[in-house]
């Protein structure tokens, strides 16, 4: 053999790929990435709905005329405050009957207990007249009671909604007056996929969005956090408190919220070593001895590129992103390359 037939022999055998001395070895090639623990912020985006602290319908507990309306629509009002007041002739006269009844009771037990001292009355008959004293006590606290209902008061400090009755309207039990909403701060309702679960907890921070107020972000906090996931929908209800000092946010408006924990890792691989099999996900593990693993995983987030693994496969584990036709469970492989998992 001559010597330029010879450089030209050792010239082709260095141009040949890894590719193709793995082929030659019966091994087919192939390229692993390492599952590794990176960041991974959790961020949910979710459809909410905003809803009053504390909400309201004012309604009367007696049926009576209104005889004067103490608030105005839209106004804030704080607990205690008188809203309506109805017709109170009757509940005056009851509760004055039930006064003058109480003071002949106070006078005949306080003449009885003198009769009693100098033994002129029996305990029988001062107790019956301490009876009659206690029942009139009830009757004129039953009495106030009747009185205090003609007065319609707000149950909390907050915010009057329009009035849907006039003076000289007659009200009942039915009949709502006004509503009354604490919307400082509202509570925004959304829902998160139940894969998200394990990682959604009170106190995680928010952000809201309304269309009305483009511009404005509302910042908030997780509140609390259903017990029951929608079988339909396989989604948790979550609640966040919303301050609204301005009262920008009103109850039933459509938000868009944005959950997001910072303080999050997970376990990762390209999604390019998924292998599915309809409702199920697989992954082709290579062994310190070169031998393929096919083994089922439990998917959780993703992100471009990159899956989550929940369960089936531990961090530095080595699984194969090119050549998962080729290789075959229970055979070698040949890696002729490693991908990098960016964080």
């Amino acid at each position: 053999m001559t010597r330029a037939r010879l450089t030209m022999l050792m010239l082709a055998l260095s141009l040949i790929t890894p590719t193709a001395r793995a082929a030659g070895t019966g091994a087919p090639p192939v390229v692993v990435a390492r599952a590794v623990e990176v960041s991974f912020p959790l961020t949910v985006q979710a459809l909410g709905n905003a809803r009053a602290n504390e909400s309201v319908e004012i309604r009367p507990r007696i049926s009576q005329t209104v005889t004067a309306i103490r608030f105005d629509e839209g106004q804030d009002v704080a607990a205690g405050d008188v809203l309506v007041e109805l017709e109170n002739a009757e509940a005056l006269a009851a509760v004055a009957e039930a006064k003058a009844a109480l003071a002949d009771a106070e006078s005949k037990f306080q003449r009885g207990q003198e009769l009693f001292r100098l033994e002129l009355a029996s305990a029988a008959e001062l107790e019956q007249l301490e009876a009659r004293r206690d029942a009139d006590r009830a009757g004129l606290a039953a009495a106030d009671a009747r009185l205090a209902e003609t007065v319609v008061r707000a149950p909390f400090a907050g915010r009057t909604g329009l009035r849907r009755v006039s003076l000289g309207s007659l009200v009942g039990p039915t009949t709502v007056i006004t509503t009354l909403d604490d919307t400082d701060p509202v509570k925004v309702d959304f829902d998160v996929p139940e894969t998200a679960i394990a990682r959604v907890a009170v106190g995680l921070p928010v952000e809201a969005r309304s269309a009305a107020w483009p511009d404005t972000v509302f910042h908030g906090a997780v509140m609390s956090i259903d017990t029951r996931i929608d079988r339909v929908s396989r989604t948790l209800t979550v609640r966040a408190l919303v301050p609204n000092p301005r009262g920008l946010l009103r109850p039933g408006m459509f938000l868009t919220v944005e959950l997001l924990r910072r303080d999050v890792t997970a376990l990762v691989v390209p999604e390019e070593a998924l292998v599915p099999e309809q409702s199920r996900q697989f992954v082709l593990v290579v062994g310190d001895d070169g031998t393929v693993e096919r083994r089922e995983v439990t998917l959780g987030r993703r992100r471009p590129g990159q899956v989550e693994i929940v369960r089936g496969l531990a961090a530095g584990e080595r699984v194969v992103v090119e050549g998962t036709q080729k290789a075959r469970p229970g055979q070698p492989v040949e890696v002729v390359g490693e991908a990098e998992v960016r964080p």
